[in-house]
Parts: C-alpha cells; structure tokens; sequence
C-alpha cells in the first residue's frame, strides 16, 4: 500500500517527497477510476439527469461551466437553473443544455450541483436543494450552510438518511464549516476533512495540493493528479459538474468524488505547457 507522506501536511508537497509502503496507511493514494463502457441498448435516461443551480447577477459563466462539465462527464440530460432572472435563456456554445427555473425543477429525481455562483441568493434554494437524489454543495452554497445552523441541521440529516451528498470545499470555505481559520484547517488537511464529513455525514473533497477525499465512515484518499495550472477560476465549478454526473450515474458518493477529482487533475496534468489551462477548455476537455 503507498502512502503518499509529501500530501499530507502542508506546505511539505513544495519541499519533500518521500513515499513510504506501510501496512495501516491513514489515507490511500486514489486510483484511476474504472472505465465504463455503456450498454448498447441504453438511453440518456440510463445516465441521470443533472441539474446545475446557481448563476446570481454577474455569475452565471459559474453555472455554465459547471453544466458544461457534467454533460461533457456523461450525464444524459443537464438543467441550467439560473438564480438571477435576466440569466440567458439558452447557451448558444453549449445548446444541448437545458435552462429551467431553478424552482421548477423536480430535484428529487436528480443530481444536484448548488452554489456554483450563486452569491447570497443561494439561501432561498439550499432548503429544496436538499431534498435532491444526490447532491454537490459548493462556493457560495457551503458558505450559507457555514452561517446558517437550520442549513447545518438539514445537510446532517440528510446524510444520516444515507442520501447521497459530496461537500467541496477549499481551505477558507472548510474553515467557515470547522469554525476555525484556514491555518488550522492547512496545518492538518486529513483531520479538517475527517471531521467535515463527520459532522455532516457527507462526503467531502478538501481542494487544495493533494486534494484529499474522506468519507463519513472514515475512509480517506489523497488525489495523487492535478498541478498549479487549476489555480484559476472557475475550476471548482467544473469540478462540482462533474462529481453531478458520476453521482448521476448511480456511483456511490466517495467513488464519485475520487474518480472526478482524479480526473479533473489529470486533465491539468494532460494539457500542452505551452497552452494556458481555462476554466472554459477544462470544462469539455
């Protein structure tokens, strides 16, 4: 078993590197995710629907890369669920994607990425977010159930109801959910996401330089993908679309967070040096 020590602690990636076989690893390195082959008698309703709420005035590109991300990951149909109004009606670059109203969505059938983009107007939809057959809380989403504790009680219950709920945060936004500051989170990233998942019986995904994936019965892994070329924005957002897709398809959520994890970095680790990395391109690459 590898134990990847330089992903545990930071900064120490930017210094060491030194890998270990030991027996009782406290996190796993994550592996490539199983390939799927679809079924020749299948239909887009064979692999989920999701539906993408955010998009606050002067956010929708959020939703849309988040939209983008989980069509080009799978998922047989994609809902745009824009909170702002005036959001556009369709995505001319993306028309295979559908724009509903957010609130006229049936949620319960779907996988459900909420936050992305959604600035303070993502309270209103979090309550009915929650009732969704699988759920990706990110950015503005998880700062609101941070600040609100009737929002904490119900994302507990819900994954106490085992429904399916993936959390991704970075560093700031896990220190919001912990009640403590980023230092502390960064100074121990295994024990940080332990306890999110814990308290919130979800799956959480601690973003950073080896992302580490935990689990509420404490399963863990360290994303071994990825390089500084996702530091931009937007990437979260892509990253929310496509652990939707995979929970879409009916993958448990730690699989799901660890194969789209995996794959979003590798995806950084693939792109021509020469070439800068966007939110946009990474999107449908």
């Amino acid at each position: 078993m590898q134990w990847l020590q330089d992903s545990l602690e930071y900064p120490a990636p930017a210094t060491c590197r030194t890998t270990w076989t030991i027996q009782s690893p406290i996190a796993l390195l994550s592996p490539p995710p199983a390939a799927s082959v679809r079924a020749h008698a299948s239909h887009k309703g064979s692999y989920g629907d999701v539906a993408v709420i955010g998009g606050a005035p002067g956010m929708a590109g959020a939703v849309l890369l988040a939209a983008r991300a989980a069509l080009h990951h799978g998922a047989g149909r994609v809902f745009a669920g824009f909170l702002d109004p005036a959001a556009p009606a369709l995505d001319p670059l993306q028309p295979d994607l559908m724009v509903r109203a957010w609130d006229g969505l049936d949620l319960k059938v779907m996988a459900v990425a909420c936050g992305c983009g959604g600035g303070a107007a993502v309270r209103e939809a979090l309550p009915r977010a929650m009732n969704a057959r699988a759920l990706v809380l990110d950015a503005d989403a998880l700062n609101a159930v941070a600040a609100d504790a009737q929002l904490q009680a119900l994302l507990a219950a819900r994954g106490r109801r085992g429904a399916p709920t993936v959390l991704t945060p970075h560093p700031l936004e896990a220190a919001r959910l912990l009640d403590t500051d980023t230092a502390t989170v960064q100074a121990n990233r295994l024990a940080a996401a332990r306890e999110l998942a814990r308290r919130f019986a979800s799956t959480v995904v601690l973003k950073g330089s080896g992302s580490v994936i935990a689990a509420p019965d404490g399963s863990m892994r360290i994303n071994p993908t990825g390089n500084a070329r996702l530091a931009i924005a937007g990437t979260g957002d892509v990253l929310a679309g496509m652990v939707a897709a995979r929970l879409a398809s009916g993958e448990d959520a730690f699989t799901a967070a660890s194969g789209a994890v995996y794959l979003h970095g590798l995806a950084a680790d693939r792109w021509p040096l020469e070439i800068p990395l966007t939110a946009g391109a990474l999107a449908i690459a």
